[in-house]
């Protein structure tokens, strides 16, 4: 990949993850996310990585973006945000986040020189293997996550 295509392919990831957060319609914040979803997985496969290009496409994009719109449309709740409301909290938390974040990221030691990168077999493998529980756990968070969004909307539609 050259430096201009990362460059506008960067810009463009940016822009529509700002969209996400700044789009007054739900609708159009979840485009902005398969936008956001589909440039990643573009990443993964200009950094040669088929599987995790795939997964991304299939899984996030296809997947979770689907969810979000289906409870979009069964709360039948309103499609334009409000004002914020603790707009310094929450950035506040996202700085924490960031932080936390980016210092497990300096405490991972990097990748041997010379080693080979893992292939889908093996990724597979490790994955339905070693970490088949935690993988387990992150779908059923999302369910959950899902299924609390949904009785929210029912509550706040309810008052």
């Amino acid at each position: 990949m050259s430096d201009l295509a990362f460059w506008v392919g960067a810009t463009l990831l940016v822009a529509c993850a700002l969209a996400v957060v700044t789009a007054k319609s739900l609708y159009r914040a979840a485009y902005a996310l398969s936008g956001a979803l589909l440039l990643t997985a573009a990443f993964y496969a200009s950094l040669g990585s088929a599987l995790l290009a795939t997964v991304q496409v299939l899984l996030y994009t296809g997947g979770v973006l689907t969810l979000v719109v289906y409870a979009l449309v069964v709360s039948r709740g309103t499609t334009t945000a409000g004002p914020p409301r603790k707009p310094f909290a929450a950035a506040a938390t996202a700085a924490l986040v960031f932080g936390a974040l980016a210092s497990f990221g300096r405490s991972v030691p990097p990748a041997r020189l010379g080693s080979e990168p893992m292939g889908g077999r093996e990724l597979g493998l490790l994955l339905f293997q070693r970490y088949l529980v935690p993988f387990e756990l992150l779908s059923l968070l999302l369910l959950a996550a899902l299924v609390g969004a949904l009785m929210v909307a029912r509550l706040e539609r309810a008052r």
